[in-house]
């Protein structure tokens, strides 16, 4: 008998800073009309010098078991897709599992950009399907406010912190997790790069004299390659779950730029009404972006049984993917 992977709670947490549109005018020269049309975006979220990922984490993944009703002792796993863990080593993972009560669970970060959490899930249905694991938390999480160069106007205008977290069972009801897709190529991963900090540039006075512990992206490149890497991992993830464009219902992407999001509903062929949207109060939130909008979506109602979800990334590696979700009656 084959074993199918639901996601059977979801959680998520920002922090309660808020930086708006008219707040970054006095810090860059921008408006809130450039930003809304280039991008979507009206805030985000900050976190304060205090607070860190794990922080985020750490309640987004009470509320995912809260929802799917798990005792620490029920959890398996956690894996934790992000760029910004509190620390190189140990993981954020881990940080979480030791404060939350989860015992000696297997706990790893991953990173894969923005497409983190596409990642994620694709791993806990290959751990749901094969047996290795009944019950697993993915999160996306990241505050990339932390590596933002509040001096350069063309990114600083782009992100937020934020987290989301998904219980993953073996057994239902829930969202089945269908098709997916993924991939990566690192030849372009020099245009989306945080160049400093690592074994190729270990911080020194002249890797922080130079910026280079903050994002840097070539957002003309990125743009072009999202937008088609995006459609052709929603049409291939489709192929794969032998669900046809017509019958989805709606798309949860990446929340990166309203103009990528557009173009993704429009390969799909999708009404407004049938892609969730959330990119003008978080702006680009990078893993956490998914997370938090399927958690926003199911608990205001917008997913109901039956639905068929698409939910499409693309980030930092060069990386992409997508993964078909089916809420069954």
């Amino acid at each position: 008998m084959s074993r199918n992977a639901y996601i059977v709670g979801t959680g998520h947490k920002v922090p309660d800073g808020v930086l708006t549109n008219a707040d970054l005018e006095k810090i860059v020269d921008t408006t809130d009309e450039w930003i809304t049309t280039r991008t979507g975006i009206k805030e985000r979220r900050k976190t304060d010098d205090d607070t860190a990922t794990s922080d985020l984490v750490a309640v987004a993944v009470e509320k995912a078991m809260k929802d799917a009703g798990w005792k620490p002792e029920d959890v398996q796993g956690i894996i934790v897709g992000t760029v910004t863990p509190d620390y190189c080593f140990p993981s954020t993972a881990a940080l979480v599992a030791d404060r939350l009560g989860l015992g000696t669970v297997p706990a790893y970060d991953f990173e894969a950009g923005c497409t983190a959490f596409i990642y994620g899930l694709v791993q806990a249905k290959a751990f749901i399907e094969s047996g290795m694991m009944d019950r697993i938390i993915v999160v996306g999480a990241d505050c990339l406010t932390k590596i933002t160069n509040w001096n350069d106007r063309t990114s600083c205008i782009l992100f937020g912190d934020g987290a989301g977290a998904v219980a993953v069972s073996s057994e239902g009801p829930g969202g089945r997790l269908g098709g997916w897709h993924w991939g990566s190529d690192g030849s372009l991963g020099k245009h989306l790069i945080q160049p400093g900090g690592g074994a190729r540039r270990p911080a020194s006075h002249e890797t922080v004299d130079l910026i280079e512990h903050t994002i840097h992206m070539d957002g003309s490149r990125i743009f072009k390659h999202a937008v088609r890497a995006m459609r052709d991992s929603c049409m291939k993830a489709l192929e794969k779950d032998g669900t046809e464009k017509k019958d989805v219902d709606l798309l949860i992407s990446h929340q990166a730029n309203l103009r990528i999001i557009d173009a993704t509903a429009r390969a799909l062929e999708l009404k407004p009404e049938q892609v969730y949207i959330n990119i003008q109060k978080y702006g680009n939130t990078s893993a956490a972006s998914i997370p938090m909008a399927l958690d926003e979506a199911m608990r205001d109602g917008t997913i109901s049984t039956p639905n068929t979800v698409v939910l499409a990334a693309f980030g930092a590696g060069l990386t992409w993917g997508g993964m078909i979700l089916h809420w069954d009656e």
